[in-house]
């Protein structure tokens, strides 16, 4: 089914936006609120590092700021107290790269002074911020067992609360700072939930290695004896609900048959929750608990922003200030604070002013049926001022693959291609995160199979349906998008007119042996679990291993310095072309560059070349 494409624009086609202002960097990545409203910490990117920033609301002037060097990036950012900043500075080499923890974390004044490192810091996990002793907070940390450390956040020091039976563990709290729960992995895989009786601990939920089921604590309720779970035993989208340890009884709060919880609203005491978030294509928030007073406020906002999702930042400890973000799938984010006393929202910052929403591409659910029976989800952009018939595509399978997904949001490259005339699809192929444990790990181990037929099955689908044009569909992807993007032309030789692999996987032999993905033991464990289990299958799911079947134009992009998906993949892929008479038309490597290009002129080369390189092949000019 496809939603919403019942009233699609006839009219001209949309003005031709440079490439540049697609990916300049945007002006801010993350706003918190400190505890008393009146300041703001900003995240701000800036080309290969990110800085901090902290502004003074009342007249938006700078306090403090922080940079930590090239390939630095700032994260888990917190306010200890009023005028106390703790965050994390992680290494993050490329666009399309996960950001890895440096190790330390850091604390300063919101002035810069009373800057300390606090070594191996990072390792820690925020449990509470406890704001009765505002020199303290609560942390957590697994050295062999999992432990709950008080963390003096002027010196450092810390001290031992806590250890729990878990190797890899999180700890949930009353509102009380009293140890409950206990949630994690033990070293053979398995999932376990301890509840604190006393002094001792007692296991109340096991899933094995490789099973489907969730039983997770969130938070405990506000009653302080009822616990708010996350919960499925079928792998199905987890439910929230409200369990009595004594009796076991639950009782259901918030689910969503479709998908998994995406986000949480709690009051600014911490102890109820109000909301939930789900993103079954457009995003929604679950009230449940519509009787408090802060929710009707954040009622309120969502409703004034009906064109809208909102994100929250945080809101003061006395309720008085929101800090919030509005973004849609044409509308990059903007920021607010909202006053509750004086019944007014206040616009802080925005991320891309330069980006005018009016001219940029509706992006719209869709729900597929596949050829097994299932049902697959994702998103269709159709161009602005098109027809929305006929049309050509590009299909665009996010990276990842496990854990992640594509949401309704504002993507450059998307709508860059968008406002070139071509439609893109971004299907959350199962494997895809966020709709139950099962449909991620029907993935498992098929990367080369059942995930390229369920892109497959849904451009047949938006071909029978008169929307794609059968004779102009390429597929573009990165990192595992990249070898999706090989892997689909492979598997279905006369579907594509052309493919662009961008950073991506094309002998899992190189991913096992040479990615930094394989250099710890959780890395080896995850790929064991997620990559074809014999050489015969991994060599029948690598696209090098089927370079034979390739029949459409190939264009490859990598950085010369990725360790995330080594370009020894490229090389070997092509190497392997060229044996059978093969070789791709156009191959960039830029050999500064890690996993996704950073540097703003060379994505702007990217684009430009790949541009290009549709419009040769599925542009208005192109031979059919």
């Amino acid at each position: 089914m496809l939603l919403g494409l019942v009233a699609v624009s006839s009219l001209a086609a949309a003005k031709e936006i440079p490439i540049g202002d697609f990916f300049r960097e945007a002006a801010f990545e993350g706003v918190t609120l400190s505890p008393d409203g009146k300041h703001i910490a900003v995240v701000v990117p800036q080309s290969d590092r990110s800085v901090l920033a902290v502004l003074r609301i009342a007249d938006m002037k700078l306090i403090g700021k922080w940079d930590y060097g090239v390939n630095r990036h700032f994260n888990g950012v917190a306010w200890a107290n009023d005028h106390r900043l703790l965050f994390h500075v992680s290494i993050k080499l490329g666009s399309l790269d996960q950001r890895v923890q440096k190790g330390d974390m850091y604390a300063s004044n919101i002035d810069g002074t009373g800057r300390i490192d606090i070594p191996n810091g990072a390792y820690y996990n925020i449990v509470s911020l406890t704001r009765e002793d505002p020199d303290t907070i609560l942390v957590e940390r697994s050295i062999d067992n999992a432990f709950l450390f008080k963390l003096n956040v002027n010196n450092g020091r810390t001290v031992t609360v806590a250890t729990a039976p878990i190797d890899y563990g999180d700890f949930v709290l009353d509102h009380n700072h009293n140890v409950r729960y206990a949630v994690g992995q033990m070293r053979d895989g398995s999932s376990v939930v301890y509840r604190r009786d006393g002094d001792s601990w007692t296991l109340v939920h096991e899933v094995a290695k490789g099973q489907a089921g969730v039983y997770s604590p969130v938070a405990m309720a506000s009653d302080d004896k009822h616990v708010i779970m996350l919960r499925d035993e079928n792998g199905g989208p987890a439910k929230v609900v409200s369990v009595d340890p004594e009796s076991g009884a639950e009782t259901a709060l918030s689910s969503d048959p479709v998908v998994d919880p995406f986000d949480y609203l709690f009051s600014s005491d911490g102890k109820t929750l109000l909301a939930v978030q789900y993103q079954d294509g457009l995003p929604r928030w679950d009230f449940v608990d519509k009787t408090n007073p802060e929710s009707k406020v954040y009622a309120g906002l969502i409703n004034a922003f009906p064109n809208k999702s909102l994100a929250f930042n945080g809101i003061s400890d006395d309720g008085r200030f929101v800090s919030f973000s509005t973004y849609s799938d044409r509308a990059p984010p903007e920021s607010y604070l909202y006053d509750t006393q004086a019944g007014k929202a206040t616009y802080l910052l925005s991320s891309r002013e330069w980006i005018d929403p009016a001219a940029m591409s509706a992006m719209q659910p869709v729900n597929i049926k596949t050829r097994d029976g299932a049902t697959i989800h994702g998103y269709l952009t159709i161009p602005k001022g098109s027809s929305g018939k006929n049309l050509p595509l590009i299909v665009h399978p996010h990276g990842g693959p496990h854990g992640v997904r594509d949401v309704w949001a504002y993507e450059p490259q998307v709508q860059l291609f968008a406002n070139r005339g071509y439609a893109v699809l971004q299907i959350n192929y199962r494997g895809s995160g966020g709709y139950g444990d099962a449909y991620q790990r029907a993935g498992y181990r098929k990367w080369g199979t059942l995930m390229q037929d369920d892109l497959t099955d849904s451009v047949r689908y938006l071909v029978a349906n008169g929307i794609v044009d059968k004779d102009r569909v390429c597929i573009y992807g990165g990192s595992y998008g990249g070898y999706a993007a090989l892997m689909s032309v492979e598997r279905e030789p006369d579907l594509y007119k052309c493919t662009v692999g961008y950073a991506g996987v094309y002998d899992f032999e190189i991913q096992r042996t040479s990615s930094d993905t394989a250099e710890s033991d959780f890395g080896k464990n995850y790929l064991d679990e997620v990559l074809p289990a014999t050489l015969t299958e991994r060599h029948q799911q690598s696209p090098a291993f089927n370079v034979e079947k390739i029949k459409v134009p190939v264009m490859l992009a990598h950085g010369g310095k990725d360790v995330r998906v080594p370009i020894q993949n490229l090389h070997e892929l092509v190497d392997r072309m060229e044996k059978v008479g093969k070789k791709p038309e156009i191959v960039m490597i830029e050999p500064k560059e890690p996993h996704g290009f950073q540097l703003p002129e060379h994505n702007i080369s990217l684009y430009e070349t790949m541009l290009g390189f549709f419009d040769k092949y599925i542009g208005p000019g192109a031979k059919h």
